[in-house]
């Protein structure tokens, strides 16, 4: 299937689906980088080179049954916008927003499933899962690579595992991570020794794009530096550990401001899900956070009639690319700053 439009005719299926932890949790990651034996690096691999490797991975694809569903996206026969549409559904990374020829994307029409072609490295599997899913989400992105693994020759070697563009990856190739959300730790001003405490066992925090983006709207990525000299069962493992920690701090973090400032706290959330019900402009900073204060209160049970999915929803669709592709036209930051507010106050009425 090519048909570009088929991903914005409804939400991805993480976003939707109840997951463990989902209050706090909005997806779990996996990524696994692969390259082709005897191929050059995508970096320095000449054109015909890179054609070669996507017809290849194409191919291996589909023969498989796991992708047969799948979209089929050439990066350079979509616009720029469609390509930072994707980005902004973590779909592609920004790599592949600027450097795009003999570059693709398979998707599955859940968006759980999927495959970066020619990015930094040859293949980068990708398998997202609501909540806290991070064995589900590396079974699923395991089963992908056994399945291409029988139809392509990975570049491996005994002494290190597999080999990647970029050292860091070396070894399992494997990335884990978790998007969470971590209003409490933030209000308490804990968040940085929660931060400093996961860099102490090589865990790495960034804003929720990955490396490189800010951190708005108190949502963070939490994933793993090391890939050599770990399996990849216990990189999943020692991951899912240390989020759940963090975890149990944010529940005695959001019950201390219960405890001990639930007047503030109650006006905080009521005043921004106010705010967002009412609304005729609002930049997409000011809605991420207003949008994390409400979905705070909805987590605390405190507001009961919008739900941490259509939350999740919404964080994704009022992305600028989004807006511009729901209502099919360019539009100023200004205008964007009026359709989001229009956008937001429709989609809680609806719900």
């Amino acid at each position: 299937m090519t048909d570009f439009g088929k991903l914005i005719d409804k939400p991805a299926g993480w976003l939707c689906e109840p997951g463990e932890e989902s209050e706090m949790v909005l997806s779990s990651r996996v990524r696994l980088a692969r390259n082709l034996n005897g191929r050059p690096f995508t970096h320095i691999a000449p054109p015909d080179i890179l054609e070669e490797i996507s017809g290849s991975v194409a191919a291996a694809l589909a023969a498989g049954d796991i992708m047969k569903e799948a979209l089929m996206i050439e990066m350079e026969k979509i616009t720029g916008a469609e390509r930072m549409l994707l980005a902004e559904r973590r779909l592609i990374s920004n790599e592949l927003v600027g450097n795009f020829k003999s570059r693709n994307l398979a998707v599955r029409p859940d968006e759980k499933l999927s495959v970066m072609v020619n990015e930094e490295d040859h293949l980068r599997l990708q398998s997202i899962e609501s909540g806290l899913a991070m064995s589900s989400a590396f079974k699923a992105a395991r089963e992908l690579d056994d399945d291409l693994d029988k139809r392509l020759d990975f570049a491996f070697s005994d002494r290190l595992g597999y080999l990647t563009a970029c050292t860091t990856n070396v070894g399992t190739g494997l990335r884990v991570s978790a998007m969470v959300h971590l209003p409490g730790l933030v209000h308490n001003n804990d968040i940085r020794q929660v931060i400093d405490g996961l860099r102490h066992v090589r865990l790495t925090v960034r804003g929720s794009y990955g490396e490189g983006s800010e951190v708005t709207g108190n949502f963070f990525q939490i994933s793993n530096s090391i890939t050599l000299g770990v399996s990849e069962e216990d990189t999943v493992a020692n991951m899912e550990s240390h989020v759940r920690k963090v975890l149990e701090f944010e529940k005695k973090a959001r019950e201390s401001l219960l405890r001990e400032a639930r007047t503030l706290l109650e006006d905080k959330i009521w005043r921004s899900y106010g705010i967002l019900k009412s609304a005729r402009l609002v930049s997409s900073k000011e809605a991420m956070s207003l949008i994390s204060a409400t979905r705070l209160g909805a987590g605390l049970g405190i507001i009961t009639d919008v739900k941490i999915p259509v939350l999740n929803e919404i964080l994704i669709m009022i992305q600028p690319m989004h807006l511009q592709r729901l209502y099919d036209r360019e539009m100023s930051p200004e205008e964007r700053d009026t359709v989001r507010a229009d956008y937001i106050r429709s989609r809680i009425e609806i719900n």
